[in-house]
């Protein structure tokens, strides 16, 4: 069993390098580790620990973070955001980006990739016809390499299509497995960018996002972490940009350049 000492190096680990606040999280983390470690033959989890941070690849660092961060995500959730984006956000966009037909939305807390497709699905029937004229690609990140490798195969089970329409089952899937399971088709992978990234780093990009959807992910953040990201976040959205987050999450406005459009739905000041 974890002892305090071991469990408080690292959850100070994770905060500090991920923002991560695992402090209540003791019996989750024992649960997570405890077998990895036996199996791999440290004594405890701080000679477990000593390892990580002597690993120079690194790649004891991503084993930790991928044991550590949930991804519980599943297609059509919250699926009221689908429609927003769908009804609202891109007609606006439409004609906002009629001239350079590119659209710049980013989903940062991509997991297995069932949102960043279904973000994908709905800018395909959004746009039909017209879609090869526009740049729709959707930029995916997550901090988890494993779950990252999942999204990019984009093989899910019938269980996890159940909700989806029967439409876009089958314009974006193909059966595999002999039916048990199905594979997203190419041509809506080629429609998301998956890349690993944290959300502790400075964001890279060049030019701001037109909308971001970042559900869910900063459940895992205390408050001075999450408005430390929701203010990089805002300075990454173009104004009049739209900011989707959980349903069950909230985010403190007081100094944010946000207006609340419905609870979860977030437009940036113009």
């Amino acid at each position: 069993m974890i002892t305090d000492e071991e469990f408080s190096r690292i959850s100070v680990f994770m905060k500090q390098r991920y923002g991560i606040d695992l402090s209540q999280k003791k019996v989750i983390v024992n649960g997570r580790l405890e077998n990895y470690v036996k199996h791999n033959g440290w004594k405890n989890f701080h000679e477990y620990m000593d390892a990580v941070e002597s690993d120079k690849t690194g790649t004891q660092e991503k084993m930790l973070v991928n044991f550590l961060t949930t991804n519980h995500t599943y297609f059509m959730r919250e699926f009221e955001h689908f429609e927003y984006f769908k009804s609202v956000v891109l007609p606006w966009l439409r004609t906002k980006e009629s001239a350079k037909k590119d659209l710049r939305i980013w989903c940062g807390a991509a997991s297995t990739g069932e949102e960043p497709y279904m973000i994908a699905m709905v800018l395909a029937d959004f746009f039909g016809l017209e879609r090869g004229q526009w740049d729709t690609k959707v930029l995916a990140t997550d901090i988890s390499t494993k779950v990252l490798k999942q999204a990019m195969a984009g093989v899910y089970s019938a269980e996890q299509l159940k909700n989806l329409p029967e439409q876009w089952k089958r314009h974006f899937f193909k059966a595999v497995a002999g039916g048990s399971q199905y594979q997203v088709t190419e041509e809506l992978k080629q429609e998301v960018l998956f890349r690993q990234f944290n959300l502790m780093d400075p964001f890279p990009f060049k030019k701001q996002m037109h909308t971001i959807f970042l559900r869910n992910v900063m459940i895992y953040f205390d408050e001075k972490t999450k408005s430390e990201v929701l203010r990089k976040v805002c300075d990454a959205l173009i104004p009049g940009g739209y900011l989707f987050i959980g349903t069950t999450e909230t985010l403190d406005r007081n100094n944010m350049p946000l207006n609340i459009i419905k609870p979860s739905i977030f437009r940036k000041k113009e």
